[in-house]
């Protein structure tokens, strides 16, 4: 891993205010090259920071209706949940911004999972350009739970990682609450992938990961490896703790 794709932050409130100054620049740096570009969005704490800081701080500092954002995954529950990534991102940034609704792509967490898989499948399919065939986003924001998954990819769902489909469907193993995910191969076919990652308890999976361990195997995160793009890792002290 390339020590210059690595950022540690003194802590989450500076990982999310770093962060979003790296957001805003990457974002601005591609729309020189492209009319519109398509971010996929993940859910969890650190993510909500991220969202509080760039509406604070970056209303006018982002052309917003350049952005068609969709979602990494969705909780299956109705979208006025606190557990909806989509429900979280609009109260804390969309709402708060000048963005079209029609640039925002969310995943119907209250419909059938397997249908909605697939309806969102297509939808991803018929606007976000392709490459060798599969949907490659210009940027997709990813976390890691305790137990090293991420997106809703967990560690005894491995076959989501190398599924032949754009989305498909996960169950959470503890909770057995239902997800819709995107797969392992829509994952790495995108050209910038950021893990953001805060928390102690996520310092050893990180150092497993980085370090190529036999224990990272076990853990859904690793296999995160962008064909074409590049991958980052944007994490507080207690998470890099290990590095």
């Amino acid at each position: 891993m390339d020590r210059d794709n690595i950022k540690i932050f003194g802590s989450s409130n500076e990982l999310a205010i770093g962060f979003a100054e790296i957001f805003c620049n990457k974002i601005n740096s591609l729309l020189t090259e492209k009319k519109t570009i398509n971010i996929a969005l993940s859910g969890g704490n650190t993510p909500i920071e991220l969202f509080k800081i760039l509406a604070a701080n970056y209303k006018d500092k982002i052309k917003w209706n350049s952005i068609n954002f969709y979602w990494v995954d969705e909780r299956c529950v109705p979208v006025e949940s606190v557990e909806s990534n989509f429900g979280n991102a609009d109260k804390y940034l969309f709402s708060k911004i000048s963005i079209d609704d029609s640039n925002l792509h969310r995943i119907k967490g209250e419909d059938n999972p397997l249908s909605e898989a697939a309806k969102y499948s297509r939808i991803v399919t018929a606007n976000v350009t392709a490459k060798n065939s599969i949907p490659c986003f210009d940027i997709i924001l990813l976390g890691i739970g305790d137990d090293g998954h991420t997106a809703s990819i967990f560690p005894n769902q491995m076959g989501l990682l190398t599924s032949e489909k754009i989305y498909d469907v996960s169950f959470h193993p503890v909770t057995m609450q239902r997800r819709i995910t995107m797969t392992g191969k829509t994952i790495n076919n995108a050209e910038n992938i950021y893990f953001l990652v805060s928390g102690e308890s996520k310092s050893k999976i990180i150092s497993d990961i980085l370090k190529e361990s036999e224990d990272a195997r076990n853990y859904p995160a690793y296999y995160v490896n962008p064909k074409y793009g590049e991958l980052f890792w944007v994490m507080d002290k207690e998470a890099g703790i290990l590095v």
